[in-house]
């Protein structure tokens, strides 16, 4: 089964007849035709919310709205035979998207013909200002982790860091690990903790594989922290690691040691 055929598997459980019956119908037109539909899907389609532990093609489309999940349902329609034919007729839609429109087609990239192709479009989503946006590209979304650079994948995660979001969301996080990001965290860190601000206790859990020196001393102010999570960080963190001086710091911690934590306690 194609991945068009698996979208619309997943819309048909949450759609009405009517709802169905008009996606049917503009699903076989031309080329035009599905760029019209796509513009025009909330005038028909309903906000209805995606409950489903599913994913396509490693795309998670739970609490997707349903005419999200239909648009991208069109563009996998889109005859992507020809390349300059298929790229001019989506980069249209791009050019001339709302944000919601933005959101289908960030959404839409892993089944999108000539991956490669659609890599600024994804690292503008990263730099845009539009929460929806970005969010689309960094959640529920694989494009990232299978073809981002280390530093586009780094700005990513770095501005999740940075915005307070929830970075567990983000697929491919601990495969992805590097040491430039590691770095990164801790100089953020530095300045945030100059500013005398925080930056989120489970940014900590992309350092354990890539200790050193510096990030040990940061570990060890988390320990003496006056927030609990950052103490449950560092404890994660001296767990994980093979860093000899950061399993000598967990035993001066024996109140930590001995409780039974894990990252997901960090996530919010």
């Amino acid at each position: 089964m194609s991945f068009s055929e698996q979208i619309f598997e997943k819309i048909k459980e949450f759609a009405s007849p009517k709802e169905i019956s008009w996606i049917e119908a503009k699903s076989t037109g031309s080329l035009q035709s599905l760029q019209t539909a796509f513009v025009a899907t909330p005038r028909f389609i309903s906000k209805t919310t995606i409950e489903s532990a599913d994913s396509i093609n490693n795309v998670d489309i739970n609490n997707w709205a349903l005419d999200r999940l239909v648009r991208v349902y069109f563009l996998t329609k889109f005859d992507g035979s020809d390349k300059e034919t298929y790229t001019k007729a989506l980069d249209t839609l791009f050019e001339t998207a709302e944000n919601n429109e933005a959101v289908a087609l960030i959404s839409a990239l892993p089944f999108l013909a000539f991956s490669d192709y659609w890599m600024l479009r994804a690292t503008d989503a990263v730099r845009s200002n539009i929460g929806l946006v970005f969010d689309a590209i960094a959640f529920q979304n694989p494009y990232p982790m299978q073809y981002f650079s280390e530093l586009a994948w780094n700005q990513l995660v770095l501005k999740c860091i940075f915005n307070d979001k929830s970075i567990h969301r983000i697929q491919g996080l601990n495969e992805r690990a590097n040491q430039e990001l590691a770095n990164s965290i801790s100089y953020l860190a530095h300045e945030r903790w100059a500013a005398g601000r925080t930056i989120p206790a489970q940014a900590w859990r992309l350092v354990s594989k890539f200790m050193n020196e510096a990030i040990f001393e940061d570990i060890c102010t988390l320990f003496v922290s006056q927030n609990q999570n950052d103490q449950i960080a560092a404890t994660l963190v001296c767990i994980e690691t093979d860093f000899s001086a950061a399993k000598e710091e967990l035993k001066k911690h024996q109140e930590l040691q001995n409780e039974t934590f894990s990252w997901s306690m960090l996530e919010v």
